[in-house]
């Protein structure tokens, strides 16, 4: 198997069905992407029912291209990370892994096209956050929630109204940004830098005003992205975590117990706006993002520096700071469902608290003049039926 091959099965996988986001190569199974959502097996010419375990790794090793950094990162951890260009077609993000001694792909493909808040979708907030200066700035989600996309989209408002120096570190570049206002460098894990630690240390002497880094590991990288938000620059990051209260005491856990405490008065001066993302099924095919978004007011700030407590919750919060541009997950899931954007059985799928859910859908329900409970046929007995009785 060689390289036009390989190029020939990712062609098909691209063109055979719509709305492909991921490329899945796995030994004993055909060709498969991910469409909307779903897996779906690609038919090729020759056919291939079952992929041997000698074709994924050959598929792997093409990838590779004999880089000895990415061959080591196999070796000792079991999995590496690389972009792959498709000629002009298509860009992806790679991550090639050992499972049952065999070698598995997925090519997780990525825009071309730069994103833009309208495009998207996304709250007016976004616009704000644009505008910040300095502090710190975290979208987070399980990993394919569109985290890279709603960064790149606040990203290109920057390079829009800002003129600024962005830098970006990245594993992999995921979206190429055209200098506009801003002049962007755009850094890889691997090819530009070795650990995100040190890149992010080294940033600080590149004299950004705006830095992206494209996830925060560990607690060297929080600790940098930190005090690189408390002296004047603005930090945009991602973190795998499912809500604003669960980031918290993620970062919370990067550190000792000993520190926390001083940990929490950093982040009430740090954190400018924490966003969570999940995608959900949309009516007619395709996904729709749902957005739980935390900005910073007395009550945000009161609890991240003491924790929360019974009646003073994080999702409480921001459940009742709508005027400030907060929501919670459930808020924009029953705005969704209003939109008539997705089914009710995916907001009660994806919610956070079904009590509420179920209160506000059958609202909306009766304003539609529809049934909001699947028992028909019930009615008062009247005097004359239990006289008849």
């Amino acid at each position: 198997m060689k390289q036009p091959e390989i190029d020939y099965w990712i062609t098909a996988m691209l063109e055979t069905f719509d709305n492909v986001s991921d490329l899945n190569i796995t030994a004993g199974k055909p060709l498969q992407v991910e469409s909307s959502g779903q897996l779906a097996a690609v038919p090729v010419t020759p056919e291939v029912p079952e992929l041997t375990p000698f074709q994924t790794e050959v598929f792997a090793l093409n990838l590779i291209r004999g880089d000895q950094r990415l061959l080591d990162d196999l070796v000792k951890t079991g999995s590496c990370d690389l972009s792959y260009w498709l000629g002009q077609k298509a860009r992806f993000r790679v991550n090639i892994f050992f499972q049952k001694n065999n070698l598995s792909i997925i090519l997780r493909r990525l825009a071309t096209e730069i994103p833009t808040i309208e495009s998207l979708g996304l709250p007016q907030i976004f616009n704000n956050m644009a505008e910040e200066k300095n502090g710190l700035i975290l979208v987070t989600g399980s990993t394919g929630s569109g985290k890279s996309t709603t960064l790149a989209a606040l990203l290109n408002k920057m390079n829009q109204s800002k003129s600024a120096h962005i830098v970006t570190l990245e594993d992999p570049v995921e979206f190429v940004h055209p200098h506009k206002m801003a002049t962007f460098n755009q850094r890889e894990l691997g090819n530009d830098f070795d650990t995100f630690a040190s890149a992010l240390r080294a940033a600080l002497r590149q004299a950004p005003k705006v830095i992206l880094v494209g996830e925060m590991r560990d607690r060297e990288t929080m600790e940098i992205g930190l005090s690189a938000a408390e002296t004047g620059h603005l930090v945009v990051s991602t973190l795998h975590t499912v809500d604003a209260g669960q980031t918290i005491n993620r970062i919370l856990g990067m550190f000792e117990q000993a520190e926390q405490p001083q940990v929490r008065h950093r982040l009430v001066d740090t954190i400018r706006y924490i966003v969570c993302q999940r995608l959900l099924p949309k009516v007619g095919g395709g996904r729709v993002a749902a957005l739980e978004i935390m900005g910073m007011n007395l009550r945000t700030k009161d609890i991240i520096e003491h924790g929360e407590s019974e009646g003073k919750t994080i999702y409480e919060v921001i459940e009742v700071g709508q005027a400030f541009g907060m929501q919670t997950f459930d808020q924009h899931i029953i705005e969704l469902f209003r939109e008539e954007k997705i089914t009710e059985e995916t907001a009660y799928a994806y919610c956070t608290r079904k009590s509420a859910i179920s209160r506000a859908l059958d609202v909306i329900k009766r304003e539609r003049g529809e049934d909001t409970s699947a028992i028909t046929g019930l009615s008062m007995m009247s005097d004359d039926d239990e006289n008849e009785a």
